[in-house]
């Protein structure tokens, strides 16, 4: 079984002290429990280049929350945290995404896991590498470590 991923990132006002903040809102939730965090990844954004650099790292949890469950939390401590829809890849206090919800395969309206990007950003994949290296990347034959070194 793969785990449970969340990807979150943060280029607006103290980047460190959001991703800290946003994990802690997740770790006060009596139904997630933080399994691991992986470090702090300085990158580049997507897009529009003329913003600051985004910090994105990557955690494992456990829940009983379904998929549209955690969806719904993770949008509501965006929002707490003065997340404010702007343009797409733009700046953003914070931004969390559900990545990979055991080796579920959804797509449907407002939610699509494995995340449909998440195989082609480094900024996902390498912290993702660094909790999980020998995962099978759900719909793939591919280990994440092979899917970095592809990258790379």
């Amino acid at each position: 079984m793969a785990g449970i991923f969340l990807s979150l990132g943060s280029n607006l006002g103290d980047r460190r002290n959001n991703l800290y903040y946003a994990v802690n809102e997740i770790r006060k939730y009596g139904l997630i429990t933080v399994k691991k965090i992986s470090s702090f990844y300085k990158t580049s954004p997507l897009g529009e280049k003329n913003q600051p650099d985004f910090i994105n790292a990557v955690i494992q949890i456990e829940t009983g929350l379904t998929p549209d469950g955690l969806l719904f939390f993770i949008k509501s401590i965006e929002k707490k945290m003065g997340r404010v829809k702007s343009l797409r890849w733009g700046p953003r206090k914070i931004d969390i995404d559900i990545i990979l919800f055991n080796d579920l395969v959804i797509k449907k309206q407002g939610l699509i896991v494995p995340h449909p990007e998440a195989k082609n950003r480094l900024f996902v994949l390498e912290p993702l590498m660094e909790l999980a290296p020998d995962l099978v990347y759900p719909g793939t034959d591919i280990r994440i470590e092979e899917m970095v070194k592809i990258l790379h």
